[in-house]
């Protein structure tokens, strides 16, 4: 059974991917999580702090998973470049399902969203480096050929070319961008 906390931050969730931020009611989502608003108001203090409880989650579950999705390719065999494509690939995929993973990594906060924090939140130049550091242990660290300076550099150039086809989506035929990031790290790595 999850906890209190946990139930809240569903069911904010929830809320929030139904109704802008601005309207969604705190005796709402305590009622959604099955508890008192005062227990909510316990856990979170105000509306601005559930906000950057569920923002500061839902960035912490997306940076999870693309690590995960490092982890798993390297486990397969993939070299660092193609551990970094799919990750890009993952990405790509999964932030635009994600609004507020989507705002948090392009800066595009819209009024349907909380805010990040009350105090000065991670912006997307932060949050790539945070994924590119948790990402480059994963990539150079299974007896790789490259040295993990130079997997660092690769790396940071395929997150942000994926960042840019997040902030500007490539329509209509052609290659996948995770097939543009596999080449350009697979060049920076010679």
């Amino acid at each position: 059974m999850p906890s209190a906390r946990e139930s809240l931050l569903e069911a904010a969730h929830a809320a929030v991917s139904v109704r802008p931020w601005a309207g969604v009611r705190m005796v709402e989502i305590a009622a959604g999580a099955g508890v008192s608003r005062q227990t909510l108001y316990n856990e979170f203090g105000s509306k601005e702090g559930l906000g950057s409880a569920l923002v500061s989650r839902r960035v912490a579950d997306f940076l999870d998973g693309a690590t995960a999705v490092a982890a798993q390719s390297v486990r397969r065999g993939a070299d660092p470049a193609a551990g970094c494509a799919a990750t890009a690939a993952w990405m790509l995929r999964t932030a635009p399902r994600e609004p507020l993973v989507r705002a948090a990594l392009t800066g595009c906060w819209g009024r349907r969203m909380p805010l990040p924090s009350l105090e000065r939140p991670a912006g997307p130049g932060e949050l790539a480096t945070e994924l590119r550091d948790r990402l480059v242990p994963v990539l150079a660290g299974q007896g790789a050929a490259y040295d993990a300076e130079t997997v660092r550099r690769a790396c940071e150039v395929g997150l942000r070319l994926a960042l840019s086809y997040l902030v500007a989506p490539e329509r209509g035929a052609g290659e996948e961008p995770g097939v543009r990031v596999d080449e350009v790290v697979r060049a920076l790595l010679r």
